[in-house]
């Protein structure tokens, strides 16, 4: 097991965080393909109506993973501090904290969004020709949401001790199973819309199975074993310290993108048709920010574990340099070839002509959002998780929705509706750097006469600190 382990605490940088992003990259990428193939299987043996009908439900999907995603952030962090301080019996502990919280608020949580799914639909004005097709792929989807998080949990846990190697491997496998079972239930059963979640949902159940075997039939002490699945009070405050606002902040982007989604809805059914296509490479074109925003992430908190502080300030440099290329070098490229990336999910003129305007104003300006998300995963590393969401949340949520409600009418164009993006990937990046030098600084300042054991909260701490591995 040791050989997918990552030492984030010694040695040379650079290539250990290429080495722990890329197969993040790829993780994301890969998911995001698979994805797009059920919006190719849609858009080429469906109405164009059927299509629309799983783009209205995107931006709603993504607030429900956004979520859970920003709870296993509180997971990486506090699982990956303890093991940069060696405390391996309380990194057990957070292990098996997490799972349980995993389980359990996964299958509240499909119970919510199964209540909650048609009525935010109808808030956001999906149109009412496609609002029973989406209503049916967002409730076979969300009957999934506790294999989401048990995977998701688990993905936190590996990413921890530096391994992306494995959770890309059992993608891979749940993403063919899923492309199969796609091909097999609109194709050969004519499902439409409830072949393409049935299948999405079949995946995720492999890929939590795979993630949790991996997890169970370990040795190492990350290893889970159901008898000892329960809450530890102290550690569960912890990861819920990091990972509520995670959550939260995630959701605020999720959350600006409904608004603006709903906006879109009101140009047709085409122009949902043509946005949904360009989602689908939207996401592969992030993933260069945010695989470095994870392992920002991770690589901060470990080394604030093992009190290695100059490495935290050369691990921001590092993915903040990697995040703005890769985020332009994708970006750009699916511009370039955007006509032709787009016809292959609808050959639809009109469709291609709306989706080349969101390239257009997005892709070309993707490396701000790098800089943003790896200034957010830095603060986040660091134990600033609230002051990261509360950035995020005027930056973005709140901008946006004054933009969507206020600027876009004077002009009701999809351009001065787009504009809001990169408007507000510059403000949140000015902030949120801002603050993580200043918190860095603060740190050094505060090292030399600190020190404090795992949960200590003394007098004179700075928040940042009040976890695991306060300075000497």
């Amino acid at each position: 097991m040791k050989k997918y382990e990552i030492d984030m605490c010694h040695g040379a940088l650079f290539g250990k965080i290429v080495l722990f992003a890329l197969p993040l990259m790829a993780t994301y990428i890969l998911q995001l393909l698979f994805n797009a193939v059920d919006l190719v299987v849609i858009g080429h043996y469906a109405h164009y109506n059927a299509m629309a009908a799983v783009g209205a439900t995107m931006n709603l999907n993504s607030l429900v993973l956004n979520i859970f995603i920003g709870l296993s952030i509180g997971t990486n962090v506090v699982v990956a501090r303890l093991f940069g301080a060696k405390n391996m019996i309380d990194a057990k502990k957070a292990v098996h904290t997490s799972m349980a919280v995993a389980l359990f608020g996964g299958l509240a949580l499909m119970v919510v969004g199964l209540a909650v799914a048609k009525p935010l639909l109808v808030l956001m004005r999906t149109p009412e020709e496609i609002l029973p097709l989406s209503c049916q792929y967002i409730w076979i989807c969300f009957c999934a949401i506790p294999f989401i998080m048990l995977y998701n949990f688990g993905c936190a846990v590996l990413r921890a001790v530096g391994d992306t190697r494995r959770p890309l491997i059992y993608l891979i496998i749940a993403g063919i199973v899923n492309v199969l079972l796609n091909l097999f239930f609109v194709i050969v059963c004519h499902m439409s819309v409830c072949g393409v979640a049935l299948a999405t949902a079949a995946s995720h159940g492999i890929a939590a199975a795979l993630i949790l075997r991996t997890l169970t039939v370990s040795r190492e002490s990350y290893a889970v074993h159901w008898k000892e699945l329960g809450f530890d009070g102290k550690i569960f405050r912890e990861i819920l310290k990091i990972g509520v606002p995670a959550g939260i902040q995630s959701s605020c982007f999720a959350v600006s993108n409904m608004i603006i989604q709903s906006s879109i809805n009101s140009f047709g059914p085409l122009a949902i048709a043509g946005t949904t296509a360009v989602l689908g490479m939207e996401g592969i074109v992030y993933t260069g920010s945010f695989a470095f925003h994870q392992t920002a992430i991770s690589f901060v908190a470990q080394n604030l574990g093992g009190r290695k502080y100059k490495r935290i300030l050369k691990s921001l440099y590092c993915c903040f340099v990697c995040a703005v290329i890769a985020s332009s070098l994708i970006g750009w490229g699916f511009f370039l070839g955007g006509r032709w990336l787009l016809a292959i999910f609808n050959p639809h003129p009109e469709v291609i002509a709306w989706g080349m305007l969101r390239m257009k104003i997005l892709f070309t300006t993707y490396g701000l959002c790098g800089i943003m998300d790896v200034a957010s995963g830095g603060l986040r590393g660091l134990g600033y998780s609230l002051t990261s969401t509360m950035v995020s949340l005027m930056g973005a949520c709140v901008f946006r929705a004054w933009w969507a409600f206020w600027v876009f009418p004077s002009d009701p164009t999809m351009e001065n509706l787009l504009l809001s993006y990169p408007i507000s990937w510059i403000l949140v990046a000015a902030v949120s750097s801002s603050l993580l030098f200043f918190c860095y600084r603060k740190l050094l300042h505060s090292h030399c006469r600190i020190s404090t054991p795992w949960l200590g909260l003394r007098p004179g701490i700075p928040r940042g600190l009040r976890y695991l591995g306060g300075a000497k």
